[in-house]
């Protein structure tokens, strides 16, 4: 990426229809591609730009980041190559969309350009600077979103311009009309908006990691299983020696050795009484 090429206005051939998509783009998403697609189509465009603005005027701009990351992020979500996405306004020192405008029509004079927005923008289009200038400047297509309908066409911007808009079957030569013209598209519903995205990165962000279960595993690790630990201490021993024979010969017993080593005695054969060495009885003497 070339050196301030997010800077660049982007080059346009007389009488090409060109819609124009406004915002901060903090960050684009699906529904800003579903828009231009649909636009593309429906309005017979021939190019879509994304005017990503340095700062939006009604929010507070602290902390969003800086405008190139968000080109390069809002280019590679459209992905399209008939969706341009560009950051001159910051180039031309003004965040107002009136300003922006009035800049395109003085540089291409024989382009015809149309503004593109949700309703949700139509719904507070009353707030912005010059916002009945920009219904006269050239024609505006609006798409639905979800909640919004109802409420946009109520509002003060539409109600002021009511005589001004136009059906559905005249979508497809919008650019060539005369403003004040516009039209109230409703297409495909997406929910997704720039504002909750944010907010889920935020509360993903504040979210405490949690800890990691490793404290369960140690404790089992030190505490080895004993029968375990018992078995390979004795695999691991060596056998003991047998004492040869020849070395038992000349080593005195113990007493216990002695007790648990000596063969039992023979018993005595009981000496054979017999009739011959039986006392002679002593005869009675007679009298």
């Amino acid at each position: 990426m070339a050196e301030n090429n997010h800077l660049n206005v982007p080059l346009a051939a007389p009488r090409m229809r060109i819609g124009l998509l406004g915002g901060s783009f903090n960050p684009a998403h699906g529904a800003h591609r579903q828009i231009s697609l649909t636009a593309l189509k429906r309005l017979g465009l021939d190019q879509v730009w994304w005017l990503v603005t340095p700062g939006n005027p009604l929010k507070d701009g602290s902390g969003q980041p800086k405008l190139e990351k968000r080109v390069v992020a809002a280019r590679a979500t459209a992905d399209h190559p008939r969706i341009v996405v560009t950051g001159f306004e910051d180039a031309i020192g003004s965040p107002y969309t009136i300003d922006t405008l009035r800049f395109l029509m003085r540089r291409y004079p024989d382009v015809r350009f149309v503004w593109l927005m949700g309703a949700d923008n139509l719904a507070s289009f009353d707030r912005w600077r010059e916002w009945d200038e920009i219904f006269k400047l050239m024609p505006v297509a609006v798409f639905d979103r979800p909640g919004y309908g109802l409420r946009a066409l109520a509002g003060k911007a539409a109600q002021r311009f009511a005589a001004n808009r136009k059906d559905d079957s005249d979508a497809l030569g919008l650019a060539m009309l005369e403003p004040p013209a516009w039209i109230f598209l409703t297409t495909p519903l997406s929910a997704l908006s720039s504002t909750a995205l944010r907010s889920a990165g935020a509360k993903t962000k504040s979210k405490k990691p949690k800890k990691p279960a490793g404290k369960k595993v140690k404790k089992a690790a030190a505490k080895p299983d004993k029968k375990a630990t018992k078995k390979a201490a004795t695999k691991s021993k060596p056998p003991a020696k047998k004492a040869s024979k020849a070395a038992l010969k000349g080593r005195k017993p113990t007493k216990a050795a002695a007790k648990k080593g000596k063969p039992a005695e023979a018993k005595k054969p009981a000496k054979a009484v017999s009739k011959n060495n039986k006392k002679p009885k002593k005869k009675a003497k007679r009298h």
